[in-house]
């Protein structure tokens, strides 16, 4: 039986009875190569998730246009019927072209049909938590009123197949303009050691008790790398992605991690992250990192 740890405490979104782990799962690489398609190993896939929740992880974010279908697939298969707890996080607000491109799918009835996809293809009669996802040019959030999209994400609350809403990929007008239509219990950015962009936006998501949750946090496409970062690494003992892993629990109690991967190894060393304690010049050190955000770029 694999062994829980405290995965860097819990947080509770203001207004949820929701107790989320900081440390939680991303299904995306689950998916094939390019995030399409079925992976080489399935069973490698459903280990991976399994060992994921036996080590205590009560989150897990997927979405539907990841394959498209396969990691919802994938994780119904490994974990439905789902243990009391687990709670599954998506996304809408985009498809996958045929030629593997992301497409906006911001129509009413195309955010409507991603709800319906995502219960089908988790098994599931309501969605825990339910993204909107602006789709922009890879380059970090865009400008534009999403109130159109986030007003379908509220009906749809209101008629029962959704629970709670999300944002993911926006800015801080864009948050404050879909507050104003319903409430809103996270919010999914690109950030981590080196692209800081959202610094303020997390410090005023903390004081209102929403939940921010960094993609790419060890780098996405392009891994983090970083001299500082290797040098706190090898004085602890530990992976730079572990250092920089648990150096953003210590940014602020309301980061949710959702690290991802397809291996066991990296998986149970993701895990540890949370144990790693950082002092705090070594968390100085990290600081200065922050600045350099070519290294990331992402668009999923």
């Amino acid at each position: 039986m694999t062994k829980q740890i405290d995965l860097g405490g819990s947080f509770t979104p203001t207004g949820t009875s929701i107790s989320l782990k900081r440390m939680g799962y991303g299904a995306m690489q689950l998916a094939g190569p390019q995030v399409w398609g079925p992976p080489r190993d399935i069973d490698a896939a459903i280990a991976v998730l399994r060992e994921a929740v036996a080590g205590g992880v009560n989150h897990i974010d997927t979405s539907d246009f990841y394959g498209p279908h396969v990691t919802n697939q994938i994780i119904k298969r490994a974990l439905h019927p789902y243990p009391d707890g687990l709670v599954i996080v998506t996304k809408v607000g985009g498809r996958r072209g045929e030629d593997k491109s992301w497409v906006r799918a911001i129509s009413r009835q195309e955010l409507t049909d991603a709800v319906c996809d995502n219960l089908r293809n988790l098994g599931l009669d309501a969605l825990d938590i339910v993204n909107y996802r602006v789709m922009g040019s890879g380059h970090g959030p865009e400008e534009g009123s999403i109130a159109e999209q986030v007003t379908v994400l509220a009906d749809l609350r209101r008629k029962g197949l959704i629970r709670h809403i999300g944002l993911s990929n926006v800015t801080a007008a864009q948050v404050a303009e879909a507050r104003a239509i319903t409430d809103i219990v996270c919010v999914q950015n690109n950030y981590n050691l080196v692209y800081r962009h959202d610094d303020a936006l997390i410090d005023d998501l903390a004081r209102q008790g929403i939940a921010y949750v960094p993609f790419f946090p060890l780098g996405g496409f392009s891994p983090l790398q970083s001299s500082t970062l290797s040098s706190v690494a090898s004085r602890l003992g530990a992976a730079p992605i572990q250092v920089a892993l648990a150096w953003l629990l210590q940014r602020s109690p309301n980061i949710l991690l959702i690290p991802g991967t397809s291996s066991l190894e990296h998986l149970r060393e993701n895990l540890r992250a949370a144990t790693l304690q950082l002092p705090s010049e070594m968390v100085a050190g990290l600081d200065s990192i922050g600045g350099d955000t070519a290294a990331n770029n992402g668009n999923v």
